[in-house]
């Protein structure tokens, strides 16, 4: 099985981009997955357009007594439209776009995510309860060659404009060795 899959290439995402960089300042809004403990995000800015309630938990034991202790019928996978949404129309846009492409029937995380120029994402696999409920999907809008997206013993570099779903239960990273920043936006997506 493959741990990459490009869907499509070519996507028009230039005016989200532009709206991105009109709106410094959400990059600065909430730096949940920045400061999460042992977390892979360290060097990552993002910005949550869907997004559940921030919640720290050490490991899949500490997650189980959480969910356990949640009033009955809560969904510990719904997330709700952030704020920060409002502020960038273009990027619902694109993710209900592809929503409806892929005919998905909910829609989870959905936040854009930077790493700047020698940034990265360190070496993580997604919970075990999070990347068996959905599938993952970024929508790349800016990305120079000299960033390794490696899922896996498969490694890609993914261009601007291409849509890719990838196998995020899988060890995974991201390293930019551009110049530039590296943006993408990435949405949860279950069927």
């Amino acid at each position: 099985m493959r741990n990459f899959l490009k869907l499509a290439e070519g996507m028009n995402v230039k005016p989200l981009l532009n709206a991105i960089y009109r709106k410094p300042d959400l990059w600065k809004a909430d730096d949940f997955l920045r400061k999460f403990p042992q977390g892979p995000f360290g060097e990552t800015d993002t910005i949550y357009l869907r997004f559940q309630e921030h919640v720290q938990v050490k490991d899949d034991a500490e997650l189980d007594l959480y969910q356990q202790n949640r009033l009955a019928g809560h969904d510990l996978h719904e997330c709700p439209w952030r704020t920060e949404v409002e502020a960038l129309p273009e990027a619902r846009a694109l993710i209900m776009a592809l929503m409806g492409a892929q005919g998905a029937t909910r829609l989870g995380r959905c936040m854009i995510n930077r790493i700047v120029p020698g940034g990265r994402i360190f070496p993580h696999a997604d919970s075990k309860w999070h990347a068996e409920y959905w599938d993952r999907y970024h929508i790349v809008l800016q990305s120079e060659p000299g960033n390794v997206f490696r899922c896996g013993d498969e490694q890609v570099w993914m261009r601007e404009g291409d849509v890719w779903w990838f196998q995020n239960a899988i060890e995974h990273e991201v390293t930019n060795n551009s110049a530039n920043d590296r943006i993408h936006l990435v949405i949860d997506l279950r069927f």
